[in-house]
């Protein structure tokens, strides 16, 4: 984690927009860090919000195009950089996103590019990232007619997940790889215990934010743009979170009732489980377990701005005997860690974070979980396992699995009453660029 006196390792708190991107686009690459860790770190640095956002621009949009970037960029090297150097290269595909992506004037991106270097305390590589990118200018579109040819620079993906997606979704993957690509819309989920929907429209109409209502939840909203939560009316007051519709769908699966017991097992950051309550403000108690020490504090925030009844608990849902009281559940949401491959476009540093090795270690911690919470839930009790994963071997087959080794599992097949996903063997699964939605694997299992 990096020290909030000195973000991402800068030489101070004026670094330039595209030096601190090169620094944090090298401790993704290089330490394998996220950049939900490292961007919030900006805030302790003394850039204008204008040049945050630049900085954010650069390091989301070289991360979404980097398999492309990556595939130019060596071909215009002759050589290879050393792992100290990876910084400058970083510089470097900062400058072809420039050139490429964005309307940032040719002369202007190279010669900032330039700077960088310096900005890096190591003036010796100017002159080489002026060649490299004045050499992308001169032939740029024979590059990117090179690129089109090479099936991961052309989708931007690495080839293990392109092949993966082409196996388990044979009609869908080049549409899951377009949309991955794309900037995600920014939705929310309004809280109808406080406000209307239509009267929350009404609001953010006045406020001038453009927004519409959503076809498929009662409670969302869609903006035409990305705002700062703090500019949304009465976010601080809990009228309104920031929530894929994908992820709106969880709450709703677990047909809550008056006084039921709720688990939200997984529940960092808190944003299902301040759903739940939502809807059902009478439950007998709602308890929101997390793992991650860290998680915690935004449990507790989510918890706190939304007034929302929950007990907050450390604790490994593995090992259930360390925390639980022995009062079973009516209703149990299990949103697993799983390899995240249905939120690349909100998470695009997952292309260069997750190997194909990770799979099997995500799917073993999936089993585990299914074990361990299953002895919790009551007798015609339903838990809903839950991922953000579009791969079969997370979501199906972990459910078959399970189904097999406990024989009062049933599946209940999921009937929404309004037509989203697709339905899969076991449950249902919705689809980057088809659902407006990013992608969440459920599934609904009942103890008999």
């Amino acid at each position: 984690m990096m020290s909030r006196k000195n973000p991402a390792n800068t030489r101070g708190n004026h670094e330039d927009p595209r030096t601190l991107a090169a620094r944090i686009l090298t401790r993704v690459v290089k330490d394998g860090s996220s950049l939900d860790r490292l961007i919030p770190d900006m805030t302790y640095t003394l850039l204008s919000d204008r040049d945050k956002a630049f900085t954010r621009e650069l390091c989301y949009g070289v991360l979404r195009w980097y398999p492309r970037l990556v595939f130019i960029l060596e071909i215009l090297l002759d050589k290879p950089f050393k792992k100290k150097d990876l910084d400058i290269r970083s510089a470097m595909l900062c400058g072809l996103y420039q050139l490429e992506y964005l309307r940032t004037p040719a002369h202007a991106a190279v010669s900032s590019s330039v700077e960088v270097a310096k900005g890096l305390n190591k003036s010796w590589a100017g002159p080489a990232i002026n060649a490299v990118l004045r050499r992308y200018q001169r032939e740029h579109l024979d590059l990117n007619r090179r690129a089109d040819e090479n099936e991961p620079a052309y989708f931007a993906h690495p080839e293990w997940l392109i092949c993966a997606l082409r196996d388990d979704w044979p009609e869908h993957w080049q549409g899951i790889l377009r949309s991955n690509n794309e900037r995600p819309t920014m939705q929310l989920r309004v809280n109808l215990s406080l406000v209307s929907r239509e009267e929350y429209l009404n609001e953010l109409n006045r406020a001038e934010i453009a927004a519409a209502a959503s076809t498929l939840h009662p409670a969302g909203i869609e903006l035409a743009g990305p705002v700062a939560v703090e500019s949304l009316p009465g976010f601080n007051e809990g009228k309104v979170s920031v929530q894929d519709y994908g992820a709106q769908l969880a709450a709703p699966l677990l047909d809550l009732h008056p006084g039921h017991a709720v688990l939200d097992a997984c529940a960092a950051p808190g944003g299902k489980s301040a759903h739940i309550f939502e809807i059902r403000p009478d439950l007998q108690r709602l308890t929101a377990l997390d793992l991650s020490r860290q998680r915690i504090h935004l449990l507790n925030a989510t918890k706190t701005r939304l007034n929302t009844a929950m007990d907050v608990i450390q604790g490994d849902a593995r090992q259930p005997e360390s925390w639980w009281d022995g009062m079973p559940y009516d209703r149990i949401l299990l949103d697993v860690p799983c390899s995240a491959t249905g939120v690349i476009r909100r998470h695009p540093d997952i292309k260069i974070l997750r190997r194909p090795a990770d799979i099997a270690g995500f799917t073993v911690t999936q089993q585990q979980l299914l074990d361990s919470m299953w002895p919790l839930l009551k007798s015609k009790g339903r838990l809903v396992y839950a991922t953000c994963s579009l791969l079969i071997r997370e979501n199906d087959q972990q459910l078959e699995i399970f189904t097999r080794k406990h024989a009062d599992a049933r599946v209940t097949p999921i009937e929404p009453e309004q037509e989203w996903g697709i339905a899969t063997k076991s449950g249902r699964q919705t689809v980057p660029g088809y659902d407006n939605t990013d992608g969440f694997y459920y599934a609904i299992l009942e103890k008999a």
